[in-house]
């Protein structure tokens, strides 16, 4: 099994529904509200995973995403058309929008960890959740927005096993900041 990344915009409050608007809610786009310096590029600091590594993403993400990044050119963007990806869905069947993408086969515990390569998660709540629900996540990417959004999912739901992790590396990133914590 590879090593298992969740990335992720996340309010001051521990919020992460609706961080680019997409989804239509009353606080939606929040992630934009602190300047373009702090979503652009490689934010979660990915480098060489791009290459190497796996995009997993429920069909949500993958939707959003699959209109999102194929029209863009910048080398964020090239990098992130070519990167491969698995998609958890039960329902989509052509996956041609987003280059290099490819129906997860079985089961998502089972695929994760029967896969070798690092694994990075990108939004794609229920995933995350199940995954965390499993103990398969080695590693929070989170970028903490200082907005404070009171209601809407939250990165870490109730659980009756307590995980304690270790911060490996804080950094300001325009008006937020990016916490990296592993195991």
């Amino acid at each position: 099994m590879g090593h298992v990344i969740v990335t992720g915009f996340v309010s001051l409050d521990g919020i992460v529904t609706d961080p680019d608007g997409a989804g239509g809610t009353p606080a939606g786009g929040w992630m934009f509200r602190h300047g373009p310096e702090t979503v652009a590029g490689d934010k979660f600091r990915m480098g060489e995973l791009m290459d190497s590594g796996v995009l997993l993403l429920g069909r949500t993400t993958w939707e959003l995403f699959s209109r999102l990044w194929p029209n863009r050119t910048d080398e964020f963007s090239t990098q992130m058309n070519k990167m491969a990806k698995v998609v958890a869905s039960h329902s989509l069947t052509d996956l041609s929008a987003f280059p290099n993408s490819t129906l997860m086969k079985g089961s998502l515990t089972g695929y994760v960890r029967s896969e070798p390569r690092t694994v990075v998660v990108t939004g794609s709540l229920s995933v995350i959740r199940e995954l965390q629900a499993a103990d398969l996540v080695d590693e929070y990417r989170l970028m903490t927005m200082p907005s404070i959004l009171g209601n809407g999912e939250r990165m870490f739901g109730p659980s009756d096993t307590p995980v304690d992790l270790r911060l490996a590396s804080a950094v300001q990133t325009g008006g937020a900041s990016l916490a990296t914590y592993v195991r």
